[in-house]
């Protein structure tokens, strides 16, 4: 596993709360999210959200609340996790 060394809160967040926000990534629980067994998926590629929260994590990650209301969950993800809906329409078959 290789370490990130880049410190994201050296800048202001990529994302802000109210924000429209795409899943670039299948995620599922880690063991993080209560009353869901480890390995269920909670969001999947291409699901649309909003950003509910700016967090951070360790002092050097921002962490988005995001809710994603087909799914009636809010996941917290890392800006590398999520795309703007706009950057969707760039990628091939315009999906991410």
């Amino acid at each position: 596993m290789r370490r990130e060394t880049v410190n994201e809160l050296a800048g202001p967040p990529v994302f802000r709360p109210g924000q429209k926000v795409v899943a670039r990534y299948r995620v599922k629980n880690d063991g993080t999210f209560p009353g869901r067994d480890i390995g269920d998926v909670l969001v999947l590629k291409g699901d649309l959200g909003y950003v509910r929260d700016v967090g951070t994590f360790l002092q050097q990650f921002y962490v988005y609340a995001v809710e994603w209301v087909d799914r009636g969950v809010v996941v917290g993800m890392r800006g590398k996790e999520l795309l703007r809906p706009e950057e969707t329409a760039a990628a091939p078959g315009g999906r991410p």
